[in-house]
């Protein structure tokens, strides 16, 4: 039995150690600082959309618990996480502020897990859909644009912009999937999991903090996580390029 154990707090700042080393690595890079601000506008995007969805479910659902608490908003502010931001600026994948809600007040016409999977859910739909948008919007740029606008600064800023948009939703969208606490996907299979493991996620989340941790820091986290991307990636382009003949 080991001598020593973590809460949550000590395990925040271990990710919060890494993600700083991994973006210092990134700044060495060649490129590397007009790649962080490239990534801005869609991190403010995603993480915003994100949270956003969760509390305008809950809130239809008929908790208002996100409203009251000024989470019905599309001011990037508002959701922000620290860690989680950057996580999403140096790996592509992260979280923004955890939206509070109560299960409570959701309409009864659900259990309290049904209802806590479908605003769990809406965060990464809402990333997939805003990733869709943005890959329609690139498509059609790409259409229908002169190549002089395509090639000038401006074409080539707006493009790799929105570009960086498309990932961070993929990315954002993808790693809340993952089935592990306090990640979306284990709220979203919650509802078929036996009691005891549902009893077991709630009160041992430290212990998935330290799985996230060793999965980050011997990249197994990176290898899942990238073909997923990939595989999302490639069919929202092939939808587009479908769409526009392209």
């Amino acid at each position: 039995m080991f001598g020593f154990s973590f809460d949550r707090r000590q395990l925040t700042i271990i990710i919060a150690v890494l993600a700083i080393f991994a973006i210092f690595d990134i700044l060495s890079q060649p490129g590397g600082l007009m790649g962080l601000l490239y990534s801005v506008p869609g991190l403010l995007i995603a993480i915003t959309f994100h949270e956003f969805a969760h509390g305008f479910v809950a809130y239809k659902l008929g908790d208002d618990t996100a409203k009251n608490e000024g989470r019905l908003s599309l001011n990037p502010f508002a959701h922000l996480d620290p860690i989680g931001t950057l996580m999403l600026v140096t790996l592509g994948f992260g979280w923004g502020k955890p939206v509070h809600v109560d299960p409570r007040n959701y309409s009864r016409k659900m259990s309290m897990d049904a209802g806590e999977a479908l605003v769990s859910a809406a965060g990464p739909i809402m990333n997939f859909i805003m990733a869709l948008i943005f890959t329609l919007i690139y498509c059609a740029i790409y259409k229908f644009a002169a190549a002089s606008f395509l090639m000038s600064t401006i074409g080539r800023v707006l493009m790799t912009i929105i570009a960086s948009t498309i990932s961070i939703n993929i990315g954002l969208g993808v790693f809340n999937l993952i089935p592990l606490p306090p990640l979306d996907g284990s709220k979203i299979i919650k509802p078929i999991l036996p009691y005891k493991a549902k009893e077991f996620f709630e009160n041992n989340t430290y212990i998935f903090y330290i799985i996230f941790i060793i999965l980050f820091v011997t990249r197994i986290l990176s290898n899942v996580i990238s073909p997923a991307m990939s595989w999302v990636t490639n069919a929202f382009i092939n939808l587009g390029y479908w769409i526009f003949g392209l």
